[in-house]
């Protein structure tokens, strides 16, 4: 594992615990990725549920909105690059690097100093500056939960 290159991701729709593809974090065959804690964006952004498959779309619009709520992961190269391809970027979804405040930090030995709440650190994001304009005049969430009380549950793209 030395030299192996890894990467700040936060994700903050379907990709979180206890989510519909979770799954995928934890899929050893797909890559390594560590949760390393939770946080929000830096910057306020407008989080909507959007399409048939009931998809969470952050849009690259900051400023409007609210600080999204997530989960912070290390993941290696070739995680990164499934995540590319599972979140259609850079089609669909763009990655760029995001400023994301540490709520709280699972492992106080990993870089205490930079690695506590309140601090920030540099994430990758998928978002998105591709969509429908009446998108932004959905209901903004602060926090996704496809279970939640929205009564719009993601639909997996093999059952849409």
């Amino acid at each position: 594992m030395t030299g192996e290159k890894m990467h700040n991701v936060f994700v903050y729709g379907t990709l979180k615990k206890g989510q519909p593809n979770y799954h995928i974090m934890t899929d050893p065959k797909l890559g390594k990725a560590v949760f390393k804690g939770t946080g929000q964006t830096l910057d306020q952004y407008p989080l909507v549920i959007a399409q048939k498959g009931n998809i969470p779309f952050l849009l690259n619009v900051p400023g409007i909105g609210h600080h999204i709520a997530g989960e912070i992961y290390l993941v290696d190269d070739q995680m990164l690059q499934f995540l590319d391809g599972f979140e259609s970027c850079p089609d669909m979804y763009q990655r760029t690097v995001k400023r994301i405040e540490i709520v709280k930090w699972k492992d106080r030995r990993d870089s205490p100093e930079k690695r506590t709440a309140g601090n920030t650190i540099e994430c990758f994001v998928y978002s998105t500056t591709t969509y429908q304009p009446e998108w932004l005049s959905l209901p903004y969430l602060q926090s996704y939960d496809s279970y939640g009380t929205h009564d719009q549950s993601y639909i997996s793209h093999q059952d849409r």
